[in-house]
């Protein structure tokens, strides 16, 4: 069995990273059901889309909590932390071969760290922008990117109005100021070791210093 792997909400400040792989045992199977780069479709037909992958073909959803993005980048580079996740849901598919959209910048030395960590006999194909060459990778990046909206959506029914999670997200940023300046700490699904919460905190730690001066 073929697969392909993408994911959704990696640059993310608040919320999930979610890795989805999907499976055929051809790509054309997935080109006729009229999959592209997710980005480019709208939300109602990415969900539409994403109902018909998960219903006729096996897939597999992997999320990564802020908290376990935090530890693990303690002990790895983001570059590995995603390869490891990628390798997680192909060894679950237990694929043959392997279509992945490569985030390292050398897409060959992705391909072999992802391989690295793969349980299962796998031939990995890393390539940039894969999601716009192959169907496969396209189903993945759906599927990915749904069940990270509706990540988001469950969050901002307990939180409020969130936005998309995204640091260049004004409505994200607004919100986390307004937390930190009643909780005075990140919430728990925010990243605190990404740079824009640390940015975030420091700004609020020294606000809090100055009112005493």
């Amino acid at each position: 069995m073929l697969c392909g792997v993408d994911e959704a909400g990696k640059g993310a400040v608040l919320g999930p990273l979610v890795v989805a792989a999907v499976g055929a045992e051809n790509q054309e199977e997935l080109a006729g059901v009229g999959v592209k780069d997710s980005k480019t479709l709208t939300p109602s037909k990415r969900k539409e889309l994403c109902d018909i992958i998960c219903s006729r073909y096996p897939y597999t959803v992997y999320l990564v909590e802020p908290g376990e993005i935090d530890l693990l980048r303690r002990q790895m580079t983001m570059n590995a932390l995603m390869a490891r996740a990628h390798a997680r849901v192909i060894t679950d598919l237990v694929a043959s071969v392997a279509y992945v959209d490569a985030c390292d910048v050398n897409a060959a030395r992705y391909g072999a760290m992802v391989g690295e960590n793969v349980g299962c006999t796998c031939r990995i194909v890393s390539e940039h922008h894969a999601d716009k060459r192959w169907p496969l990778v396209s189903a993945a990046s759906i599927v990915a990117k749904v069940f990270r909206d509706e990540a988001i959506t469950e969050l901002a029914k307990t939180q409020g109005e969130i936005g998309s999670g995204y640091p260049s997200d004004r409505t994200t940023i607004t919100f986390l100021e307004a937390y930190l300046a009643s909780n005075r700490e990140p919430p728990s699904f925010a990243r605190a070791s990404w740079q824009t919460m640390r940015t975030l905190v420091a700004g609020r730690e020294q606000s809090h210093l100055s009112s005493f001066f």
